[in-house]
């Protein structure tokens, strides 16, 4: 394989932007449209990777920032890298930092050459700019690489949603210094240092055979400032692009323009990323757009709080109403949690968990509870993007619908109709 990663389109599909393709990177190949379930800090958490595997995981996802902190990029390296110490022998992409550094941006500082953070570990000073994200992902190991950006608000914080306090109480805090806060401004700037951030992350690569350097772009809402930075960053030759700064606070109609606008501003032959975007519908809209790679902690975190994700919507497993519920949490999915037996796993009468012992393990604080809902978090996610590359390879989307009612319910009108829905 020539280069770090190689990236075919196998199918396209007729009605839309969408297309069917495979990556392939020094640790396996992975199917796309893909999504990644997210290892935070080397793991995922409560599940053992051969049930990733299982479960169709093809690629997982790391975090720069949080592995810096504990146990150190250079103990990283001396346990073999990322892919042993997670125990994963498939691909892996390594986020930088450059979100922590927005979604923490009460407790940093951003200038023109990094990030300052303070640890939330212990307290203490940290530094983060390009050249030492780079080093750090180096050291990881991981297969795909992103470079270090500057995600701004995606809406002026102060007429944002109420969910962002510490985005707000950050640009009141930076107000304070100058007396003032200019969000297009900011939002410029973030541009502009993205791109300078990004040749010096492409500077700085040592390993550019064996890791692919993604870039991001960023702008916020603004579609002039989208186009710029597409621009700019496209400019710099890279194995793939990623639209970042996404899903940070703006509606799902403004996801929606943001992600129409942009993807095809990005170069076709090459994997196209949208950054921790996890909603079912969201992600066929992003595919019907042409985007290859997802990702979101959703699946697992929402596990880990008794919340399931079905073909028909979310179910909240600690309500009353499951106590006594002999179903499992979804019949006719084939995970663990469900379908045990399928994996050979024995149980009583070839059966799966039921919803009320589910909701009993929750209750009683059993650790078996989140382990089983995040199983089948995951491997509804994956099953979610087998039928989408079944769909776009059969151009069958009426099928599609009738599986998945809970990814077509609310996409736009036009993409609907591109679809024949």
């Amino acid at each position: 394989m020539s280069g770090p990663i190689r990236f075919e389109i196998t199918h396209k599909c007729s009605r839309s932007d969408a297309r069917v393709g495979k990556v392939a990177t020094p640790h396996g190949t992975y199917d796309t449209p893909a999504f990644m379930t997210v290892g935070t800090r080397a793991t995922v958490k409560g599940l053992y990777p051969s049930l990733l595997a299982q479960a169709g995981c093809g690629v997982l996802l790391g975090n720069t920032y949080h592995l810096l902190l504990r146990p150190g990029p250079e103990v990283v390296a001396e346990l073999g890298g990322l892919h042993a110490m997670m125990g994963w022998n498939g691909p892996i992409l390594t986020d930088s930092g450059g979100y922590q550094a927005y979604s923490m941006a009460d407790l940093n500082a951003v200038d023109d050459d990094g990030v300052t953070f303070k640890s939330i570990i212990d307290g203490r000073s940290i530094r983060l700019g390009p050249e030492e994200a780079t080093h750090t992902q180096n050291l990881l190991g991981a297969d795909i690489i992103m470079a270090f950006d500057d995600c701004p608000p995606s809406v002026d914080p102060e007429a944002g949603p109420t969910n962002q306090t510490r985005i707000r109480l950050a640009a009141r805090r930076d107000a304070s210094k100058k007396g003032y806060y200019d969000h297009a401004q900011r939002v410029r700037a973030s541009n502009e240092r993205t791109v300078r951030w990004l040749e010096r992350c492409k500077a700085a690569h040592k390993r550019p055979n064996e890791q692919a350097l993604f870039g991001i772009v960023q702008g916020g809402t603004d579609l002039d400032e989208r186009r710029w930075s597409a621009e700019h960053i496209c400019n710099i030759d890279l194995p793939g692009y990623a639209i970042g700064g996404v899903a940070v606070g703006e509606s799902p109609d403004e996801i929606d323009k943001v992600v129409e606008f942009t993807t095809p501003l990005l170069p076709a032959e090459k994997p196209r990323y949208l950054m921790g975007v996890g909603y079912e519908r969201d992600i066929l809209a992003a595919v019907l757009c042409g985007v290859d790679m997802f990702d979101c902690v959703l699946p697992t975190r929402n596990g880990r709080n008794a919340n399931a994700f079905s073909r028909f919507g979310p179910m909240r497993l600690r309500n009353a109403t499951y106590t006594r519920d002999r179903e499992v949490i979804e019949p006719g999915c084939d995970c663990h949690a469900c379908d045990p037996v399928r994996h050979g796993l024995q149980t009583v009468n070839g059966g799966g968990f039921s919803r009320g012992t589910i909701r009993h393990l929750f209750m009683a604080g059993e650790m078996l509870g989140p382990i089983l809902v995040s199983l089948h978090n995951v491997r509804h996610f994956q099953r979610l993007m087998l039928d989408i590359r079944r769909a776009v390879r059969e151009d069958d989307w009426l099928s599609f619908a009738e599986r998945w009612p809970v990814a077509v319910t609310g996409l736009p009108t036009g993409l609907r109709d591109r679809l024949g829905l």
